[in-house]
């Protein structure tokens, strides 16, 4: 009975280790260029299993004033408040590496751009490495958000 109980634990624990850390929850943004928390954005998995993110809490830079709208943003975004703004959308989990997230976009708020994106997550599932570009993705820009508690 022991022996079985061990076994169970093992393959429990094993199982658990093999999965790729889960991409929903909070997640703290930090700009690539000043290496300060400028949003918080909440990522959900979406009924056809694909992940988005909304902004839900935002920051000022030092000695800046809070930047509330999309301004530059275009279309129906066009002056859209930041908070409760989808930055991130239509990201499929890879099948080829269960911590990697492709094929979706990426808004940035302050530019008004939109740009493919590919997110992963690190084996702790404490912070993820967001790539936006255009065309190819060695024509971009990287940033590290860190999970909330």
């Amino acid at each position: 009975m022991k022996i079985k109980a061990h076994v169970m634990l093992s393959c429990l624990l094993f199982t658990g280790l093999t999965q790729a850390a889960d991409l929903t929850g909070k997640w703290k943004a930090i700009d690539d260029k000043t290496g300060y928390s400028r949003a918080d954005v909440e990522i959900s998995k979406n009924p056809n299993g694909t992940y988005s993110g909304k902004i839900y809490n935002t920051r000022p830079l030092p000695n800046s004033p809070l930047v509330g709208y999309c301004h530059k943003c275009k279309g129906n975004l066009k002056d859209a408040p930041i908070v409760g703004l989808k930055i991130i959308d239509d990201f499929k989990q890879s099948p080829d590496n269960p911590s990697e997230y492709v094929a979706g976009h990426v808004l940035d708020p302050l530019s008004g751009n939109v740009y493919s994106g590919k997110i992963k997550i690190n084996p702790k599932g404490n912070r993820l490495t967001l790539r936006g570009y255009i065309g190819i993705s060695l024509l971009g820009r990287s940033q590290t958000w860190v999970r909330i508690e």
